[in-house]
């Protein structure tokens, strides 16, 4: 054979391999059946079309990402589009799913499915601005590898579940704007993350704050429009990374007068407004030098305002509605 026509039958050869390496689909053909049926049990909506069984999942499907290394399906992002129904137990069948978000699908109703458990993986669950109902599955605190969990806007009733302590990597826990009963789990206080964030708003929480959160390095803290009593002063104090806390809105009732604040540096957000406080204001709030927000109005506070560092940029509307506070900018003290 002379050496054109072994040139030649190499460059056949080489090309033959790269068109049938082009044309190899690299989405997995499991996890392909299984958006299919996803898909069907959806009713085939138009804002999936891009699912189909002509394509490559993981290269021209909307709302859907591959891992690139083993070609599963890793994310699945299902958001703003006409769905109806409950999440698909069939999204318990994508086992290397790492981030599931289900959002601003507001027919999308009925429990959380159990077969999320399957989903031991997770990172990111996110399945809010639904109209979910029934409990916080407790089966959540199987998934180890969880770091975010947001169920919030929606119609989850019961209690918390205290096992979703149990996360070692959970750094942020938001189930605002549910129907939650029932009070904070002590558990809580086992929370590991540096920076953790957690919010409880809006809900129909009672009881004490466990003491135990004391222990807990917050980032955000978010347990506003419930009906929590007792004191709180157990989560300021030395060596704190706090940015925000909100309190607003529950029966709390401690001495104010107290507190020390001059060791939170980066709190930013202060948030007490109708509750039952009592006590002056400290001084050691005019040692925050990031506070941007302030409101402790609708209190039982008496005493000077104190008006060094950022409070000077307060209206009197943080304050008002206080059993005898006095001083800028409120009426003079006399």
């Amino acid at each position: 054979m002379t050496n054109s026509k072994i040139t030649l039958l190499c460059l056949t050869l080489l090309i033959s391999t790269l068109t049938t390496s082009f044309s190899l689909e690299l989405c997995n053909p499991s996890d392909k059946k299984v958006l299919l049926q996803i898909q069907q049990y959806y009713g085939k909506p138009e804002f999936l079309s891009s699912w189909s069984n002509d394509t490559d999942c993981c290269t021209d499907w909307f709302q859907v990402e591959c891992d690139a290394t083993s070609h599963r399906i890793s994310s699945l992002t299902l958001f703003s589009g006409p769905l109806s129904g409950e999440i698909s137990p069939l999204v318990g069948d994508l086992p290397f799913l790492t981030t599931l978000l289900f959002r601003h699908l507001t027919n999308i109703s009925g429990p959380i499915p159990s077969t999320l458990a399957k989903l031991t993986n997770l990172n990111v669950v996110r399945l809010n601005f639904l109209n979910l109902t029934g409990p916080v599955p407790s089966f959540f605190s199987q998934l180890k590898q969880l770091t975010d969990l947001d169920l919030s806007f929606n119609q989850l009733s019961g209690s918390i579940p205290p096992s979703l302590s149990q996360l070692p990597n959970l750094g942020l826990l938001d189930l605002s704007r549910n129907q939650l009963t029932g009070s904070i789990p002590n558990s809580f206080g086992s929370f590991a993350q540096p920076g953790f964030t957690i919010d409880l708003s809006h809900n129909m929480l009672s009881g004490p704050i466990p003491s135990s959160l004391g222990n807990v390095q917050f980032l955000a803290l978010d347990f506003s429009r419930n009906q929590l009593i007792g004191d709180v002063s157990f989560l300021f104090g030395t060596n704190k990374e706090l940015n925000q806390f909100d309190l607003s809105r529950n029966m709390l009732s401690f001495n104010m007068s107290n507190l020390e604040f001059g060791s939170v540096l980066v709190l930013n957000r202060i948030d007490l407004n109708h509750n039952k406080i009592f006590g002056s204001l400290p001084k050691s709030l005019e040692d925050l030098p990031n506070l941007q927000f302030f409101n402790v109005s609708y209190n039982r506070l008496c005493g000077t305002i104190p008006t060094g560092g950022q409070l000077s940029q307060f209206d009197k509307y943080s304050y008002i509605h206080n059993k005898c506070l006095c001083g800028s900018p409120l009426q003079s003290c006399t």
